[in-house]
């Protein structure tokens, strides 16, 4: 898959916000696959002439067929502080997906508890594990499938993912979770298309946007 131009949405001194393309790793794992963080690093090495290393600090994730907003500290300081901000659920993150059929009532909360099959690298619903919380509301209608937005209220492996499935809605694409909708280049139909957050320093309330993925239109 075509990887592009590191695009920038939102920078200061102590933090980026990038636009992760589906089908990419945010890190590099053991497949040796290049990844997000690898070509956010070379870009401010190359735009900013920097001779040695430079710092990027992970604050959170999205799943590599997940396209979207990924924020990254520059500074420790930065991932500090943005790092409590996650971890404390300060932080609002807004999704979009297209799902198989249409959810009833149109808007709602799904909670469940969760745990992570490390083996299958799935999330599974199960009374022992976490609680899991979501919100979501329909915005259209086409030909079986739904554009949902959805507001996490817990940051669990795979939620959204797994909890629209349990729900009998998979998201486009997700093979993993039961869908039998095809996507290209083994992405699914699920954005990040906001964050919400509070500056390193200074106070300032933030908020980082994208829109719907072009591609979806295909679909709907």
């Amino acid at each position: 898959m075509k990887k592009e131009e590191v695009e920038v949405l939102y920078e200061d001194n102590h933090l980026i916000a990038v636009k992760k393309p589906a089908g990419e790793l945010v890190q590099g794992d053991a497949s040796g696959e290049p990844s997000l963080m690898d070509r956010v690093k070379a870009f401010i090495k190359d735009r900013d002439k920097k001779s040695g290393n430079v710092f990027l600090g992970l604050v959170h994730r999205l799943d590599k067929p997940v396209e979207g907003i990924v924020l990254f500290a520059k500074t420790s300081k930065g991932a500090s502080r943005i790092s409590e901000q996650f971890r404390e659920r300060r932080t609002k993150k807004i999704y979009r997906a297209i799902i198989e059929g249409k959810m009833s009532p149109e808007s709602g909360v799904l909670t469940a508890k969760m745990v992570k099959n490390e083996t299958a690298r799935k999330a599974e619903i199960s009374d022992e594990g976490k609680e899991a919380k979501l919100s979501y509301r329909t915005i259209s209608e086409s030909d079986g499938l739904s554009l949902l937005e959805i507001e996490l209220g817990t940051g669990r492996f795979h939620q959204i993912r797994a909890q629209l499935s349990e729900a009998g809605h998979p998201i486009a694409g997700d093979a993993k979770y039961g869908s039998r909708t095809p996507m290209p280049y083994g992405t699914i139909a699920l954005a990040a298309v906001k964050l919400s957050f509070r500056s390193a320093t200074g106070d300032r309330d933030i908020e980082v946007s994208i829109p719907t993925p072009d591609g979806w239109k295909k679909l709907l």
